[in-house]
């Protein structure tokens, strides 16, 4: 889907714990993970900057590891700071989704409502 980077600002970095979470990986691959999602939008500098931020906010564990390719790469994986902070993503997620799907299905049943009248 095109142009939701707006809507993605505010989600992307639960996304990225969410990777994160499910084994180690390095910024490339967590970039590449999401736009096999459909995230086509997500750049490697979005992912780099969101990175340095849960680095910073001690939610990673880093290793660097020689590449094949270049300088060393950083290697994430998941504390237990970061797991926590994941998992109040995910029940933050689960109530705003929530109240958006209940707005979006009262907006439809007044609206069918509506045009029963007319």
């Amino acid at each position: 889907m095109e142009n939701i980077t707006e809507m993605l600002k505010g989600v992307l970095e639960g996304c990225v714990l969410e990777i994160i979470s499910r084994g180690e990986t390095y910024g490339y691959e967590i970039t590449q993970q999401l736009r096999e999602l459909g995230f086509t939008d997500v750049v490697e500098g979005t992912v780099y900057t969101i990175t340095m931020r849960l680095e910073k906010n001690n939610l990673v564990n880093i290793e660097k590891k020689p590449s094949t390719m270049g300088p060393p790469r950083k290697f994430y994986t998941l504390n237990a700071a970061g797991q926590e902070h994941l998992e109040i993503f995910w029940e933050k997620w689960e109530f705003v989704s929530s109240k958006i799907n209940e707005l979006k299905t009262k907006i439809k049943t007044k609206g069918e409502e509506y045009d029963e009248y007319v």
